[in-house]
């Protein structure tokens, strides 16, 4: 069996290639190819486990993530996001890898907000605004930088260190631009930008509706249960509405949930998966002053595609160790 940390998850899964198999694996969801929650109430915490089977053009998967999210690691100095994914072999079910977890979903994140963003932004985008300065906002202005040619990049946080941490951190790095900002107010970040990111824990809508520009793209992973909302309800009315999982994003996301129970719109307002966009079964953007919007709350066939792809390119690269099992 390998093993592979941390660092050996972030080398064996760069950026454009994640983006690329994210593609894919939201195709094979969409197309029928890709076959639990526990809450633990005492620490207000989530633990996932989820299972994936994908078969896809490039690749056979089967993989299970077992992900963890409790809110008082962080004063505890450790990370909030605690994972791992075992990785078998499809033909035999013998176990075969083990993936340090939180890494991968980092990078697994913010390549689906990377797909996301090649289908569905404007291909002329050059302004981003990210709100939240985690992880997951990291990740988020990695991918955005990947798939774009982006000369400006805004950063909001409730916690401006925070912000300043990031900026310092990652400005100028890879496809990353060095004009990195910090936002004062949520109006300064959205003033021009033509992608939007939102990665934060967030009850209430992040942003003001008015302040956003037509033709701007939003992709929105922050929010992934009943009471959590990152956009403002009529951002989300008059948007193309656009998710990961149609299933799942109407019984986890606050974002659509809350809209819904409003009466502003019904569950028909889902446009498409993004699969079905990457099939050609549904059109994408329609104009260049459109409000596209991605909702993404996960789904475990990225994660065994994500954890596929690394492990082919960490035996390439002799990443990992083996251990006997």
């Amino acid at each position: 069996m390998l093993v592979l940390t941390a660092l050996d998850v972030q080398k064996a899964l760069p950026m454009r290639e994640a983006v690329e198999a994210m593609k894919g694996a939201y195709a094979a969801l969409s197309d029928g190819r890709a076959q639990g929650r526990l809450a633990i109430p005492t620490h207000d915490a989530l633990s996932l486990f989820m299972p994936a089977f994908v078969q896809d053009d490039a690749r056979e998967a089967l993989a299970v993530k077992v992900v963890s999210l409790f809110p008082g690691n962080p004063a505890k100095g450790l990370a909030y996001i605690q994972a791992a994914v075992l990785v078998l072999n499809p033909e035999t079910g013998q176990l075969v890898a083990l993936l340090e977890g939180s890494a991968l979903t980092a990078i697994r994140t913010g390549a689906a907000g990377g797909a996301a963003v090649d289908i569905l932004a404007r291909p002329e985008s050059t302004r981003l605004a990210v709100f939240g300065a985690g992880v997951q906002g990291r990740t988020q202005l990695e991918a955005a930088c990947t798939v774009r040619t982006i000369q400006t990049a805004w950063i909001f946080d409730a916690d401006p260190q925070r912000a300043a941490a990031l900026v310092a951190q990652v400005a100028g790095t890879g496809s990353i631009p060095r004009d990195l900002r910090i936002a004062s107010t949520p109006q300064e970040a959205l003033a021009h930008a033509d992608i939007v990111c939102t990665a934060t824990t967030s009850l209430t809508p992040v942003f003001a509706d008015a302040d956003l520009s037509p033709g701007t793209h939003i992709t929105a992973v922050g929010s992934y249960t009943p009471d959590m909302q990152e956009i403002p309800p009529e951002t989300v009315a008059r948007a193309l509405v656009v998710v990961d999982s149609r299933s799942a994003a109407l019984v986890e996301s606050g974002d659509l949930i809350k809209p819904i129970e409003a009466g502003l719109f019904g569950a028909d307002h889902v446009h498409a998966e993004l699969g079905e966009i990457v099939l050609g079964r549904r059109p994408g953007r329609q104009s260049a002053t459109e409000v596209t919007f991605f909702k993404s709350v996960g789904v475990a066939v990225q994660d065994a595609i994500a954890a596929s792809l690394a492990l082919e390119n960490a035996r390439r690269l002799g990443l990992g160790h083996e251990v006997e099992f």
